[in-house]
């Protein structure tokens, strides 16, 4: 692919902008390929070929990271974070740049379009599809044991799949980026509607509000996959049952117990932002009674 190689290799781990930008661009040449070649149902092919697209920036970042490691004498607990917080962020701004094109997308596109190529996205909104209930909620009931459940499982699909494929997770990822892109973007759109606003005012809102959760919740996605793939590259890489190989493992078994606890953090804060923040409430009110209508 020609696009991996514009940047340098570390650009994209240390500097977020670059990342951002590849979040951008893929995830829209993937939208427009899978719209193309698959119109009657494009939403799952739009994510593959993004997550297909974003595979060798990721092989590059892990394959420098573990040049790294295997460079170093001996393993510091330090140098291991340093490095996966540069690859934290790296995630990070992948994930919003993501997030972003399927928000404009479906703000701009017509109604029919958009219902159309974000079909799997939006069924989420209604409690359809995978983790649907987690979004618009349930506030009756344990609404926080409802959070925390639906994001355990994607957690722990996040887990395995980095395990067994190294960088597979990216596809998951790709999938939570679309979801809450789109949610947060027909939701922002409907309720606009209803009221009379700028959508992307609304939108601007939206994320205003929900930010600090979704970041706390996707950081702990970004430190499944971080763990899942050092772990199964680190059973290839070191010898095995050796003390380098224990020090890695354990400090990426660490990693996985940090994630569950961002989990926890992230469905508490998200729970506590349903049920308390009157003005996220009434948006998705408005755009409810624009769906139904």
């Amino acid at each position: 692919m020609v696009l991996e190689h514009i940047f340098p290799e570390d650009w994209l781990e240390q500097r977020g902008i670059y990342a951002f930008i590849l979040g951008v661009m893929y995830s829209t040449i993937g939208v427009l390929l899978a719209w193309v070649l698959f119109r009657p149902d494009p939403a799952l092919p739009a994510l593959a070929f993004t997550s297909l697209l974003l595979l060798p920036e990721l092989y590059k970042i892990f394959s420098l990271e573990e040049r790294q490691e295997s460079q170093e004498k001996a393993v510091s607990m330090r140098g291991l974070w340093r490095t996966d917080i540069n690859v934290i962020r790296m995630y990070i701004f992948l994930f919003l740049g993501i997030l972003l094109v399927y928000a404009v997308g479906t703000i701009l596109m017509p109604q029919m379009q958009a219902n159309t190529l974000f079909r799997e996205q939006l069924e989420i909104r209604f409690g359809q599809g995978f983790a649907g209930e987690a979004f618009f909620g349930q506030f009756e009931g344990s609404l926080f044991l409802e959070l925390l459940s639906n994001n355990f499982l994607v957690l722990l699909a996040v887990f395995i799949l980095s395990l067994l494929t190294g960088d597979g997770a990216i596809f998951l990822i790709t999938w939570n980026a679309s979801v809450w892109g789109t949610i947060f973007g027909v939701t922002a759109k409907n309720a606009a509607l209803f009221s009379g606003q700028n959508p992307f005012l609304v939108f601007a809102m939206i994320m205003l509000i929900v930010f600090p959760h979704m970041i706390i919740e996707g950081i702990s996605y970004f430190l499944a996959a971080i763990s899942g793939s050092i772990i199964s590259k680190d059973v290839i890489l070191e010898k095995f049952a050796s003390e380098r190989f224990f020090e890695v493992f354990g400090f990426n078994l660490y990693l996985l117990l940090f994630a569950l606890i961002f989990l926890v953090l992230g469905a508490f804060v998200e729970t506590w932002v349903l049920q308390n923040i009157e003005i996220y409430q009434e948006i998705i009110q408005q755009s409810l009674q624009v769906a139904v209508s």
